[in-house]
């Protein structure tokens, strides 16, 4: 059986957990990354499988340029060309910037911004010798709009579109697209620390009026993976309910 692969990272909870399954229901053979949490990423492969799809676990630190490198060639070599890859891993430590640590500040980068690039750069080695692929990195809308106490999260979002686009140049020549998605507020397990008072007044700065979920984003990445985007490149594509037009 010819499978179509996919690595998702931070697939072990949120946004990613929903891609995993998303794109499993659709014919992936999905790899969940995970960092440390291996429990919740086998929850996630566990609902795969119940649900007829398919998958294995991932376990590397995007962060860490030597384990992209080897773990990308492992799964090339074992099973074939990634056809997609999700870059979700992702952190965010706030602060304002005259608190803003260096090795928070430092953190975030190699997370946010470096990880999505070390993956981006295997993963485009083998697509572009299959001369297929897409490639989505999950932004925010923050890196679009900024936002007090989060200098060094905006940052690393807005430098991941920036990114993206040159290398959506770059690859196209060899059939393979590179997207971002840039959620707004989105319930997820980062935001349910929120305050009610909290979570009000950010759905009133929102034109729908309500928060979207993970699902919302796992829709769009599929579409992005689907050869339904097939002219769809360089491009950023945010889901925000109106919040940033």
């Amino acid at each position: 059986m010819n499978r179509r692969y996919a690595l998702v990272t931070g697939g072990s909870r949120g946004i990613g957990a929903a891609i995993c399954q998303r794109l499993a229901r659709d014919g992936f053979y999905v790899f969940i990354n995970y960092s440390s949490n291996e429990g919740r990423a086998r929850e996630v492969l566990s609902q795969i499988e119940a649900n007829g799809g398919a998958g294995e676990l991932c376990g590397f630190d995007v962060s860490n340029s030597a384990q992209v490198e080897e773990k990308l060639g492992a799964l090339a070599k074992s099973h074939g060309p990634l056809e997609v890859l999700v870059n979700n891993a992702g952190i965010a430590i706030d602060g304002l910037l005259v608190r803003l640590k260096d090795a928070d500040l430092d953190r975030t980068l190699d997370v946010d911004l470096k990880g999505a690039i070390y993956c981006t750069r295997e993963a485009a080695k083998q697509m572009m010798r299959a001369r297929k692929g897409s490639i989505v990195q999950v932004s925010s809308v923050i890196g679009q709009m900024g936002n007090a106490g989060q200098a060094a999260y905006s940052a690393a979002k807005s430098g991941l579109i920036g990114f993206s686009k040159s290398v959506a140049k770059e690859l196209a020549g060899r059939n393979v697209r590179v997207n971002v998605i840039a959620p707004g507020f989105i319930e997820t397990e980062m935001t349910q620390g929120l305050t009610e008072t909290q979570k009000q007044d950010y759905l009133r700065t929102i034109p729908l009026g309500v928060a979207g979920s993970a699902d919302d984003v796992a829709s769009m990445a599929a579409f992005l993976s689907s050869d339904q985007s097939r002219y769809v490149t360089g491009q950023v594509i945010g889901v925000n309910g109106g919040l940033y037009m």
